[in-house]
């Protein structure tokens, strides 16, 4: 079983873009925890809009969200990514679609590991982990 999985519902494959599996086992393993098995899936907004409703009760798009059934020992997760919303923010954000695909993936490993994002500082810890894991994605 490989630790780190894409997969793409509904949406062209992006694997040309996508960063190395070894990063987000790198960046794991620099926030001192053990993957399982993380499953990243690529999928539209649509997709993801009824995953929202679903799972969250929320009627809005967003561009991931992430379902964490890990253990006290390992990370395991399904992280879902909107490609529609990814590539409206990185036009909005005015970065590459690489780069911001690359965010929101590390965001959800984030998750995953526990970090949170519903208050201004946890968004701001939030904010300067992605910044760190991003800043050592091509070293």
């Amino acid at each position: 079983m490989k630790k780190v999985n894409y997969y793409f519902e509904g949406v062209p494959e992006i694997n040309q873009i996508l960063p190395k599996k070894s990063w987000i086992l790198n960046c794991v393993k620099k926030e001192h925890k053990s993957i399982l098995k993380i499953d990243f899936i690529f999928c539209s907004d649509n997709y993801l809009k009824k995953l929202n409703e679903k799972h969250l009760e929320h009627n809005t798009l967003t561009d991931v969200i992430t379902l964490d059934y890990s253990t006290n020992e390992y990370l395991l997760g399904d992280v879902f990514i909107s490609i529609d919303r990814v590539k409206e923010n990185a036009q909005t954000y005015e970065t590459t679609l690489e780069n911001e695909v690359s965010r929101v993936m590390i965001h959800g490993v984030l998750h995953l590991i526990g970090y949170k994002d519903k208050s201004n500082e946890q968004k701001k810890i939030m904010r300067k982990k992605e910044n760190k894991h991003l800043d050592q994605k091509n070293i």
